[in-house]
Parts: C-alpha cells; structure tokens; sequence
C-alpha cells in the first residue's frame, strides 16, 4: 500500500537552495516520489512512498501532524521526484498578509443539515469544479487562480453575509478568504483542510460527485478511494467514467470539453487569420489580370479602356514577368497582365465570416459586410477570397457567385473545382432561387412587382452600371412591411447581372437605404465600397434553394435576417 501524504504551511523560510538540495537527496535515498514547492512564504508538498518513508521526510520539514492529509492507495501517482524553488507556493500575485477564521468539517455540515444561509465560494479552477463541488456552491470558473480577484468582484452583493471559502486542501483559500476580508467581506471562513478533510472527517454530504486531485489519481470519492475519471491529454480535463462514454470521448485525441467539429476547427481558422485583418500590415500587391477573347488583336491600351473604362492611371502595369509593357502591344486572348503596387495598407472591413453549412462538397457562409468577395481596386489581402485560402489551406473552396461588397448574407462556395463546375452551371442555367431582403427609400405603388430591364454588361465611367440597355435582366419583388419612410421588400432575381437589384429599385426610384452608388433622385455617386463605421447598405442575401451537387437533393439555406 502506498501512503499519499499532502501538505502545506505558510512561514518564513530562507536559504532555499542548501534546502532544496537537502531535499532532493533525502527523497532520492527514501524512494519517494512526487513534489515539493519551497518559496520565502513557505512549503507545499505531495509524495508517495511507503509510510516509514514519507514519516522520516515530514520530520524534515516544519510541519506539525495538523498540517498533513494522508491518504492511500495501490500504486503510486507520481512517477518521479521535484524539489522546486517558487516565487509563492500557491500563485496568486499578493502575498499573504493575514489568516481568516477556519470553519472545521464538522461544524460546516451542522451548519448545512441545519439549512443556515450560508454562500459556499469554490476557489477551485473550472475544470476541477466539473468533477464535483458542494451542492448550490458559487462557481467563478476561473481558469487559473490568479483570476480569481478580478473574478470575486461580481460578489460585491455577498459582503455582508457569511462565506466559506473552500478548495482541494486548504491552500488556495489561505489567500482567497483574507482578501475577500481586505475587500470588506464581514463574515469570511475557510474550509479548514479543504475538500479532503471534509471527505476524511464528514463523508459526502452535501456534495456532488467527486473531487479532483492534482496526481495520476486524477480523481477520488468521499471516501477518498481513487475513481475511474482520467484526464484528456488533449485539453487536460478530467473526465469522469461518464464522460468517457461520450461519442466525443476519444483516447488521447479528444474529449467532450475539446472536441471539434470540422466546422468548427475551420471557424477558428477564420477568426484567427482575420484578426488582425491581413491587409493591416503594409505589402505590395500583385493583381492578375487576363485578356479575354472578346479582346485579341487590340492594342493593350484600346484592350484595357474597353475593360476598364473607369481606370485611367496604368503605370503600375507589369508582363506575366514583372517587366514593364509598350501600351501599343497587340494582345493575345489567354495574356496575363498584372498591377503591380508598392506595399500599403489596405482599408478596414467586416471579416466576421460565420459558416452556416460545411459537408465535403458546400461551403455556405453568412458574409458580413463590407466585405468585397474577390480581389478588386484597393483590396486584395482583405477579401472573402483571401482569407478563405489562408483559413482552409491547402484547400482552396472557390465562391460560385458574387456578392456586392456592401450586401451582406448568403455565399455558396465549392470546396473543389470538380464541385464548383457543377454549381456553376446551376447559376448559369437559372436553377438557383435566391432571395434578398432589402429596405428601401419610399413605399412602392403595389405590394407585388416586377423589373424588366435590361442592365449594361460593361460599368460606365464612374464604375457603375447602367440600366435600359445591355443583358436581360428580371427582378420580382413582393412588399413585406411598410414603414414610416421606408419599405422592406423581398427581391426575387430571376436574371443574375451584376448590381441587378439595386439598380432596379433605384429605376423605380426606390433606391436601397444606405447604398453609396445609387442614390435618391435619380443621383449616383462613384463612392462604392463602405467602411465598417459608415451606415450600412440594407440589402441581405436571405436564403438560396439549389440542387446538392453531389446528391443531387434540392437543398435550402437561410441567413439570420439582418435587416430590421
């Protein structure tokens, strides 16, 4: 049988180091096993070993038989010994500058079976209360002790009603309950030998499940025999035999405290590859740009106005090798062509992307805006796009459509070209329905409308389009709620060109709330992408309803409305 033996007292203690060596060889030669912390405050100590061993190494130490729990079990929990020197033995950033009044065991429980208004306050860290505490305790689920002064002061309410601290074994509450006092709490006590005393001297009533101890042990009952609980090696939890049973629950590689789905491990990756936003920090800029067929033959100057008409300076334009290029170029369908822009910083945007739906062929995301989607004018790093590829790198998943940067809502990606393919030419064929909601300046003449009007495939020169001439364009609305000087509309687009809503609603005169580009009156602006602080535009990509590419299933989507 193997004797456990846990103990602290807080006294000035000096020449550490000629003790930490005594130590050491005294418990090399014992055969003991386990940890001893030595600091100017004073000692914390716990070994395994046979009893004659463990009582030779406490005579040793200035410890009185108060100061020590025993208990015992069949195999050691430790598997080696540690004699370290520490700024505190228990850490806390304030020194002790008093002791608060004990509460022994037994008059605890009298005070519980008698119903005494009493606040238990666990000082324990989170994931030892999840293994057992007392019955109504206070849990400020701390993740390490340090917190709990910040954490103790939601207790403000409890100043002037008992409190008992209570911890493992006493030692936490050594500092907690004094500064509950220093704080002006006026009827503090601590739990005499903590847990494990009451466990020793009282059993388990009034306590729910067991306690965590700080060994291989991980866990024992009210009569402090070890229990079956082990500890993830993951996220370190412990787990009690019923948490094992959990699907969740997976040796040495998850638990149900750590476990995470692929949507949320990709979650994650997006907050994190977003903050700070990847355009925060100044780096030069390499654009692509491609001739298309419609543009063979041209001079590269004549092939650029006709693609760009609203881009007038080009000096930053580079050959696929970076060499400056001759304007009188003829050019071939096929050439790459790339802006090449000294290192800047990049405007701010919304990147709260949350996905919404993640299987091996769909990604839906719910963008935030102003976010643009691709690569374009002063953005490149902070873009949907960009921050898709760093987050799901080495995978690329590739948006399937297209979302003004200021219109919030639903995108649908593909997680490989082999899918994107295929939902592609779901867009193109107009089997995708899609529904926007939108609010907008006025109130239209009938609750249900359409916009048959065509809209210019090229932007004009203040980079919008214009409407009445170009592609085909069709857009059904139907009123959901008029208001004081605006109207929420839900808009069908049965056509997808690009800015097809709004320049329809802005045709009727019922510009979109908040849109920089289409104004009221008739009037346009060549400002086009918001900032995160400007009002926002009131169009919302709503829900999408297509056919699965791999299932081929007709499957829904929804956005939360964020438009109110």
């Amino acid at each position: 049988m193997v004797c456990n033996a846990a103990a602290y007292r807080f006294l000035p203690l000096s020449n550490l180091k000629e003790l930490r060596e005594e130590l050491k060889d005294l418990c090399r030669r014992l055969d003991l096993k386990g940890t001893i912390l030595l600091a100017p405050e004073g000692v914390n100590l716990f070994v395994a070993g046979s009893q004659t061993a463990v009582d030779e190494l406490l005579r040793h130490l200035p410890l009185e038989p108060e100061h020590v729990k025993f208990s015992y079990s069949q195999t050691r929990p430790h598997s080696r010994m540690l004699v370290r020197l520490k700024k505190e033995i228990i850490a806390f950033g304030r020194p002790l500058t008093h002791t608060a009044p004990r509460l022994a065991p037994r008059e605890l429980k009298q005070w519980l079976d008698e119903g005494r208004p009493v606040t238990l306050l666990d000082t324990r860290n989170d994931y030892e209360v999840r293994m057992g505490t007392f019955r109504n305790a206070v849990d400020l689920n701390l993740t390490q002790f340090r917190d709990f002064p910040e954490a103790a002061r939601t207790l403000e309410h409890l100043k002037s009603t008992p409190v008992v601290t209570f911890c493992t074994g006493g030692i936490r509450c050594e500092k907690a309950a004094p500064w509950l006092e220093d704080q002006g709490f006026t009827q503090v006590w601590q739990l005499d030998g903590g847990i494990l005393r009451y466990f020793e001297e009282v059993g388990g009533a009034h306590y729910e499940g067991e306690c965590f101890v700080f060994d291989r042990r991980v866990g024992v009952d009210p009569a402090l025999e070890e229990t079956d609980s082990v500890v993830c090696p993951v996220c370190l939890a412990p787990l009690t035999p019923e948490q094992q049973q959990d699907p969740r629950y997976e040796r040495g590689q998850s638990c149900p405290h750590c476990y995470r789905t692929e949507t949320d491990q990709y979650q994650q990756a997006l907050q994190r590859v977003s903050q700070p936003l990847p355009g925060s920090l100044p780096a030069e800029s390499r654009i692509p740009l491609n001739i298309p067929a419609r543009c063979h033959g041209l001079p590269l100057h004549k092939a650029l106005q006709q693609l760009f008409p609203q881009v007038e300076d080009w000096s930053d334009l580079r050959d696929a090798q970076a060499a400056p290029v001759d304007r009188e170029t003829l050019v071939r369908a096929g050439e790459r062509y790339l802006r090449i822009r000294p290192a800047q910083v990049e405007p701010a945007v919304n990147a709260a992307i949350k996905i919404l739906h993640l299987d091996e062929a769909l990604l839906i995301l719910d963008k935030p805006a102003p976010l643009p989607m691709h690569p374009c004018g002063r953005f490149e790093r902070n873009t949907l796009r960009h921050m898709l590829e760093l987050a799901f790198a080495p995978e690329v998943p590739r948006p399937v459509h297209r979302l003004d940067a200021n219109t919030s809502g639903l995108v649908v990606c593909a997680r490989s070209h082999h899918w994107a393919k295929r939902l592609q030419q779901q867009f193109a064929q107009g089997a995708v329905e899609k529904r926007y909601l939108a609010l907008v300046h006025g109130h239209p003449e009938q609750d249900e409308f359409e916009v048959d009007l065509a809209i210019a495939s090229e932007p004009g020169p203040a980079g919008l389009r214009e409407a009445g001439s170009g592609q085909p364009a069709l857009t059904r609305f139907r009123v959901i709620e008029r208001r004081d000087k605006a109207t929420l509309v839900e808009a069908r687009p049965i056509t997808g060109r690009t800015n097809q809503i709004r320049v329809h609603l802005w045709s009727l005169g019922h510009p979109i709330v908040g849109d920089p580009s289409y104004l009221p009156g008739g009037q346009q602006s060549a400002n086009q992408t918001l900032t995160p602080d400007d009002p926002p535009m009131h169009l919302h990509s709503w829900k999408v309803r297509l056919q699965h590419p791999r299932t081929g299933a007709t499957v829904e989507f929804a956005s939360p409305a964020a438009i109110r």
